[in-house]
């Protein structure tokens, strides 16, 4: 197996955006705050501690219903309690003119009520992934941006995640020949005891959660909207983790011109790689989303290679967060916009359904 080294050129709007947004801020424009809602371990632990390396964004202010949480990030980051928030005094971020973007990391069921209130407070509004529990919700969210006039972003952060835009690129150049059959796995085994394991918390198992990223890879790599799903649950309702949510879901995407993607979701087996393969190769993702290490392979006209790509200057996180900051200076969609992760929960209900009906569903 052979290596070499790649080059970023080209590889997608994610990481080229920077120059748009640093034309955006040369006028001396300050950076915009980030309200971070939630201090569970993916806020404080991946995206507070980005936010000291980004460009044209800066961590602001907190909201947390726990007061030592508040304390603690509070003297960590500098925040004053000025900018401090709890879930009932929430609302008042409105008068906070420090506050510009809110981003929303709750429990998946908590998503809507509270990008929704931040758009009616005026603010632009990032949000993890899934963006909801339905589609309905997802709507009422992307309808109270418009309403206030504010942007609404999805939290998809390996769309700027360097070997993941080449992949991308890898496919779209036509490299791998007419695209025919991805295969999209991710899986990890959960600890009990979690609000993940709750669906009135998290809208569903593992599909709500690692799924997901099957799902968007799938849908990213293909460059296209799918036109039928079917999909199939094995789920241990013994297992006490398993009493409401589904552990394992396996799903099937059928693209236009013959393309197919089999898809895994799991909460009882780690994994986490994607292949496309085409008429004259294929690319590969092994490990394909992890928060750091992706992997990344091709083979093409018969030789199989390891891509390795120069260390980006922005790792995917900052790239993310300074992303919406840039779109809001240049008046720009996201590449991420709530639109997408509509799209996703869209299918999600679809699978959902299918895997219920014992039946392959067709989409509109």
């Amino acid at each position: 197996m052979g290596t070499r080294r790649d080059v970023l050129g080209g590889i997608g709007v994610g990481l080229a955006a920077g120059a748009l947004g640093g034309a955006a801020w040369a006028q001396g424009k300050r950076k915009l705050g980030y309200a971070v809602v939630g201090l569970g371990s993916y806020a404080v632990n991946q995206i507070m501690p980005r936010l000291k390396d980004c460009e044209f964004a800066e961590l602001k202010a907190l909201v947390s219903g726990t007061p030592a949480k508040l304390e603690k990030y509070g003297a960590e980051y500098g925040i004053p309690k000025t900018h401090w928030y709890n879930y009932q005094t929430y609302d008042r971020i409105r008068d906070n003119p420090d506050i510009d973007i809110v981003y929303v990391i709750l429990p998946n069921s908590l998503h809507a009520e509270y990008a929704i209130r931040a758009s009616q407070a005026g603010k632009h509004v990032l949000c993890e992934k899934p963006m909801a529990t339905s589609v309905a919700e997802g709507q009422a969210m992307i309808a109270a941006a418009k309403k206030a006039g504010k942007k609404l972003m999805i939290g998809y952060r390996s769309r700027f995640e360097p070997y993941n835009l080449k992949a991308i690129e890898t496919v779209k150049s036509g490299a791998l020949g007419k695209p025919t059959l991805i295969f999209a796995e991710h899986g990890f085994p959960i600890s009990p005891n979690q609000w993940r394991l709750d669906r009135p918390l998290s809208g569903g198992g593992s599909l709500m959660d690692i799924g997901i990223y099957s799902l968007n890879a799938a849908r990213y790599l293909a460059g296209t909207e799918p036109l039928e799903v079917s999909a199939m649950e094995a789920t241990d309702r013994k297992d006490p983790r398993f009493k409401t949510v589904e552990d394992r879901i396996d799903f099937q995407l059928r693209f236009p011109n013959q393309l197919i993607a089999n898809c895994v979701s799991s909460y009882s087996s780690a994994h986490n790689a994607y292949r496309v393969t085409g008429s004259k190769g294929w690319v590969g993702l092994d490990p394909a989303t992890p928060y750091a290490g992706q992997q990344m392979w091709t083979r093409i006209g018969g030789k199989v290679e390891q891509v390795e790509l120069p260390k980006p200057a922005k790792n995917q996180f900052v790239e993310m967060l300074d992303h919406l900051p840039e779109c809001i200076a240049s008046g720009r969609e996201p590449i991420v916009a709530g639109e997408e992760g509509l799209r996703d929960m869209r299918l999600i209900e679809a699978i959902y359904r299918s895997a219920r009906e014992h039946r392959a569903i067709t989409l509109a």
